[in-house]
């Protein structure tokens, strides 16, 4: 939770987690598939219980958070989730329905039916992002020049860069808000890539280098319209 707790302290008010979930369900905010990469333990998350996966620790201190306790610590912020597999849709319904928190999470996915399932059950107050299929349309729409249809996604998250192609330019941006849908760019890391992004007209950037973000919001004044938003 302390990189998640250094945000909130520098003034953001927008955290993005990814999903997974242990063998016996327990929804956890974290990103890779094992445990190895980023902890003292070893082994694939979905395969070991709560009960082991709790003694983990992260650079050797950090217990590995729940989803529901990282949606309940700061009820003023708005989160957005990953969804990684089709197990973990159960375990974060139940997290969002737990915490009272469906007004302020955006829910997305690399997968189209993980993204239709989590709308089904949670109904249209569920913000969420394109899902693949429906980012590649607006896509196809931007180059072809064609009025784009909207469907139930709220915003559209994608890359800045398919295998090296730009995705996002002035045309996809011009289509996205045609249809009133917000274009956030993940995960933009080094500050010449933010600039050129925020040039472009991008609503939104998804960063590990919060530091460096806030630093150039300030810089181009910026930041008390990104912060201030609730």
């Amino acid at each position: 939770m302390a990189a998640f707790e250094r945000a909130i302290v520098m003034g953001y008010r927008y955290l993005e987690t990814d999903v997974r979930v242990t063998s016996d369900g327990v929804a956890l905010a974290f990103h890779d598939t094992t445990l190895d990469r980023v902890t003292d333990q070893r082994g694939r998350v979905c395969e070991l219980p709560w009960n082991q996966v709790r003694h983990a620790r992260i650079d050797g201190r950090e217990r590995i958070p729940l989803l529901v306790d990282l949606l309940a610590a700061w009820p003023h912020a708005r989160v957005n989730i990953d969804i990684k597999a089709e197990h973990c849709i159960g375990p974060t319904i139940d997290a969002i329905r737990r915490t009272g928190s469906i007004d302020r999470v955006c829910v997305g996915a690399f997968s189209g039916s993980r993204v239709a399932a989590m709308r089904r059950v949670l109904g249209p107050r569920l913000c969420t992002s394109l899902g693949p299929r429906e980012a590649f349309a607006l896509r196809a729409a931007a180059w072809l020049g064609r009025r784009p249809r909207r469907g139930p996604g709220r915003c559209a998250q994608v890359p800045a860069r398919i295998g090296g192609v730009p995705f996002v330019d002035a045309r996809y941006l011009a289509s996205a808000h045609r249809l009133g849908l917000p274009v956030h760019v993940w995960t933009i890391n080094r500050r010449a890539e933010m600039i050129r992004l925020l040039d472009l007209g991008v609503d939104g950037l998804m960063t590990d280098a919060a530091d460096v973000l806030r630093e150039l919001l300030l810089e181009r004044g910026q930041w008390l319209a990104s912060a201030a938003e609730d």
